[in-house]
């Protein structure tokens, strides 16, 4: 927890200094005031990786709605932002004329934007204005196909998305090599080094992991534990979490009719649906147990998947009777818990700490793409920034218990995360109590736990990478006095 001088208001200081040593750069300007403007607006969130790997599926389970995809112009590079609004909207943002207001109607796959009059390669970006309380805290960016790093390394995609970005959620189907390069190769900056942590890796189909048997979600469970154990993955990003896009999405929007034909589905005979369910073909070609017409089984494949058909048919049998209790089980069963939780703790608990960074790694780029007087300095401060601010510091120290490093001893490791912020930033959130707790016990408990931890910050016999750590967690626990003290 920061004290003394806020984060956000010692970067927005630093982007003003800047504004006043370069106001003879009319580009630097421009960039350093639309930095100003990021400040101030919700937090940006991505959601990356490559072909195939469910990003529109992902996105639309966030929102719980089917919006995505947009269809956009095939070439180019074309971002599609997802802002809250009160009513639906969508502008096309050109390199080569004024913004462009467009057409907007719902289809069956998703939204559809008449794009009429822009050619492939015109468009930047499609801005989508949709009224939903999911967008109330943060915008969330649609992206292209991330490919493979290509010369020296680099994925030119994710240059981008990290550019317009405050976080990212990278999905993949396995966490293979390729993806980790990826996320490598955009480690290049001093921010990016001193702050890792904008980036939730995320195993998005993870209900075809094992040939999409019925464990299939534990055993991705079980693969995301053990990659947030690998110092690999977890030097490159905050959290991993398995999720089944598809079946998370099939939980939030469905509706009574869905529930009826599975309902339908689960009380056949368990053998006979067993048989009808080995493959999308037979469940679509083979007269199935109970008369449902070829267009419901299709929709039901479309929908949930043969996994998620199966899962959903075996939760009726077992006590989900109705639509919402259905529902809600999937949702849960999906993973999708899971990866909401984590955005609000990693993200947008941190919103601040994380525009501010972004901020920081822009200016960086500027002063380190085009040398300027006085930009040494400025670079020093950045360094300095990143090095004296206790926000930067928690960031740092959590990565680094990510990676299972021996910083803190193992029967402390889940309270040092908690009071570092790792289960959310809200004072009882960092003290392990119940949100409505009196001022007082919190007083408390932040006290012993300070006490705690100056005692292994001041032992001699503890190394010294311990002894560091629990400096973090001691200004930690300080920051939570200083907050209770000014309430």
């Amino acid at each position: 927890m920061s004290g003394g001088r806020r984060l956000d208001e010692t970067v927005y200081d630093l982007l003003h200094d800047a504004l006043d040593r370069l106001r003879d750069d009319p580009r630097a300007v421009g960039h350093l005031r639309h930095q100003l403007d990021r400040l101030e607006a919700p937090l940006h969130i991505a959601i990356a990786g490559p072909w195939q790997s469910g990003k529109s599926t992902v996105l639309n389970a966030i929102m719980g709605e089917e919006v995505a995809p947009v269809e956009v112009p095939a070439g180019g590079c074309v971002l599609t932002w997802y802002e809250d609004a009160p009513h639906p909207r969508a502008t096309a943002y050109s390199s080569v004329g004024p913004p462009q207001e467009l057409a907007v109607t719902k289809s069956p796959t998703g939204m559809r934007v008449d794009l009429v009059g822009l050619r492939p390669g015109e468009v930047d970006d499609i801005v989508v204005r949709w009224p939903t309380r999911a967008l109330r805290q943060a915008t969330l960016i649609d992206t292209p196909a991330v490919a493979p790093a290509g010369e020296g390394g680099r994925a030119p995609l994710m240059d981008r998305i990290l550019r317009d970005a405050d976080a990212v959620l990278y999905l993949t189907r396995d966490a293979r090599d390729s993806d980790l390069q990826i996320l490598q190769a955009t480690r290049t900056g001093v921010v990016d080094q001193a702050a890792p942590v904008n980036v939730i890796l995320v195993l998005s189909r993870a209900d075809e992991l094992g040939g999409g048997r019925v464990d299939a979600l534990l055993t991705a469970r079980q693969l995301a534990r053990r990659l947030r154990r690998d110092p690999r993955v977890g030097a490159l990003c905050v959290n991993v979490v398995a999720l089944s896009g598809l079946v998370s999405l099939a939980g939030r929007v469905m509706g009574e009719s869905d529930f009826a034909a599975l309902a339908a589905l689960a009380g056949t005979p368990r053998g006979e649906l067993e048989q009808s369910l080995l493959s999308a073909e037979r469940f679509l070609t083979t007269a199935p147990p109970v008369q449902l017409d070829a267009a419901t089984r299709a929709a039901l494949l479309d929908r949930f998947g043969l996994f998620g058909i199966r899962l959903a048919t075996t939760l009726i049998r077992t006590g989900c009777d109705s639509r919402v209790r259905l529902s809600a089980e999937l949702v849960r069963r999906s993973g999708f818990t899971e990866l909401r939780e984590s955005m609000n703790r990693c993200f947008v608990d941190r919103c601040d700490v994380l525009k501010a960074r972004s901020a920081l790694a822009a200016l960086e780029a500027l002063l380190r793409a085009e040398p300027r007087h006085g930009g040494a300095e400025l670079l020093a401060r950045i360094e300095r920034i990143l090095t004296s601010t206790h926000d930067f510091r928690e960031l740092r120290l959590l990565a680094s218990l990510q990676e299972a490093g021996g910083e803190v001893d193992a029967e402390l490791l889940p309270e040092a995360q908690r009071l570092l912020g790792g289960n959310g930033t809200a004072l009882a959130a960092r003290l392990g109590v119940e949100h409505d707790t009196t001022s007082d016990q919190l007083w408390r408990l932040a006290v012993e736990a300070l006490r705690r931890w100056q005692g292994r910050a001041e032992d001699p016999w503890l190394r010294l990478p311990q002894r560091r750590a629990a400096r973090v967690v001691v200004r930690s626990c300080e920051g939570m006095l200083a907050a209770l003290t000014a309430r």
